[in-house]
């Protein structure tokens, strides 16, 4: 469970930050001396600011906030419904901290831009969702005891899963449904909480919203770019010697984030977490931080993450690692997460093992690509296919089946202690007579060849399939399956 959050820092001037060096946490007294008294907006006014500031979601998909909240608009008229405005503050990514940290320390900031979003929907009601690892949640209900909402608010406690931060999952959650994606494409904002129109927006989106209000579009983008102005909240963890949340001005050189985080030599970048792509060591000289700028070098702004990995890590392995975790994640509810996923996993571990090329990958992913009922299964396919692809020659190492020689360290930010006692499956070839029980029992890492008999990577077991793997091994008739230390 995750309970310490970490530094913040800044690059340019303080906006969602302003105040944290002076004050730690805001309270509603400190929140309004750093930012200033705050009024309702009627409809038009709101969406003319949200356009004018050219705001876009902050949770990684940067869907514009201003058709969002047309959207529902449009739809309570037509429907003649109250409408509900969500804050997803429930960060599933485990690499990201940007939200626990305005969270813990500018709770004003997003019930302000909540406060804002009622008002000017007339809506019912306002729901705050939060991960149930404890960071942020009490810091969140002392901010609403100081404050009086303009509706009701309530704070609902979904899991801290990767797939709960989706926005149909929080939807679902809230609902009293499993905190799972639902099953169809749906819109929100023509049914969403309780079956009515529904804003649903990412926490920091709303803290932005609040900081806009205040400034005016006008002077809101005197920082940034043409394109996004503003400033941008990113996670920079990994190899960093001073992993923070750092607030940085749209367009800023992802270079000057990369010394203010003391991020040494490297071999690539994971930018916008979990769902994001890989850049090169060269690409992060030149990239800027923004979705354009970052577009422009292969990367993307995502939800603001960034994981530098050092030279003295294997990175297909921490590659692999990432994306078992992510089939391990999956809602279990379609095809692609439910068999695509750990056939793309398989496929990784395969071509890290050096047992088969990165086509296998690339054939994994374009399985699963544009076919999931969410985005879960896209994602995890864009993450696999930008390692490959960046760590080309590291691929080739491995290719050889000698392996570039380093150890996965394991700097990812994966939930969970490191497997301190990994296990391999081995096969005795001389007690086997391919019964391919044990490709039934755990056809996720065991498969059969075009002999009959069992075939599955000389890596370790992933933590989540252990058990299955154990069973596999129960089960063999001749006691020619074992499961033993990795070396």
């Amino acid at each position: 469970m995750r309970t310490a959050v970490p530094p913040v820092a800044c690059v340019g001037e303080p906006r969602l930050t302003a105040g944290f060096a002076e004050y730690g946490r805001l309270d509603l007294l400190a929140h309004e001396e750093v930012h200033g008294p705050i009024g309702p907006m009627e409809p038009a006014q709101l969406l003319r600011l949200a356009e004018g500031m050219q705001l876009k979601g902050k949770g990684g998909a940067g869907f514009p906030f201003a058709r969002k909240l047309r959207a529902v608009l449009e739809s309570c008229e037509r429907q003649d419904l109250a409408a509900v405005v969500v804050v997803n503050a429930t960060e599933g990514e485990p690499a990201s901290w940007k939200d626990k940290v305005l969270l813990t320390r500018a709770p004003h900031l997003i019930l302000d831009g909540a406060a804002l979003a009622a008002y000017a929907l007339d809506a019912d009601e306002i729901v705050i969702g939060v991960a149930d690892d404890g960071v942020g949640r009490d810091s969140l209900m002392d901010a609403l005891e100081e404050r009086r909402m303009p509706v009701q608010t309530t704070i609902v406690t979904v899991p801290h899963r990767f797939i709960s931060g989706e926005g149909g999952a929080l939807v679902n959650g809230i609902n009293g449904l499993p905190h799972i994606p639902p099953g169809t494409k749906k819109r929100s904002s023509d049914s969403g909480v309780s079956g009515l129109p529904t804003l649903l927006s990412n926490a920091e989106t709303y803290a932005q919203l609040a900081v806009g209000a205040r400034l005016g579009p006008y002077e809101y983008a005197a920082l940034g770019t043409d394109d996004e102005p503003g400033t941008v909240l990113l996670t920079v963890t990994g190899a960093a010697g001073r992993p923070a949340v750092v607030e940085c001005t749209a367009g800023m050189p992802l270079r000057d984030v990369l010394d203010l985080c003391e991020v040494p030599e490297i071999q690539g970048i994971l930018m916008g977490g979990y769902h994001g792509k890989w850049i090169t060591p060269e690409a992060a000289e030149t990239a800027e931080v923004s979705r354009k700028g970052l577009a422009a070098v292969g990367g993307t702004l995502g939800a603001g993450i960034i994981i530098p990995l050092g030279v003295d890590t294997c990175p297909l392995g921490e590659a692999a690692q990432v994306v078992r975790y992510l089939a391990g994640e999956s809602a279990g509810q379609c095809g692609p997460c439910k068999m695509g996923l750990p056939d793309l996993a398989r496929a990784v571990d395969l071509a890290v093992a050096g047992s088969q090329p990165a086509d296998v990958v690339r054939a994994a992913a374009g399985e699963v690509k544009g076919r999931g009922a969410c985005s879960h299964p896209d994602g995890t396919a864009r993450f696999a296919l930008s390692a490959i692809e960046v760590f080309a020659e590291d691929l080739r190492l491995h290719s050889t089946g000698d392996g570039c020689g380093r150890r996965v360290k394991g700097v990812m930010g994966l939930p969970g202690a490191p497997d301190e006692n990994p296990q391999k499956l081995t096969l005795d070839w001389s007690r086997c007579d391919g019964h391919g029980l044990c490709a039934h029992v755990v056809p996720d890492f065991i498969r059969l060849d075009a002999n009959g008999y069992p075939a599955f990577p000389p890596t370790p077991v992933p933590t989540w399939l252990r058990e299955g793997a154990l069973k596999a091994v129960k089960v063999c008739p001749e006691l020619a399956l074992r499961l033993a230390k990795a070396e």
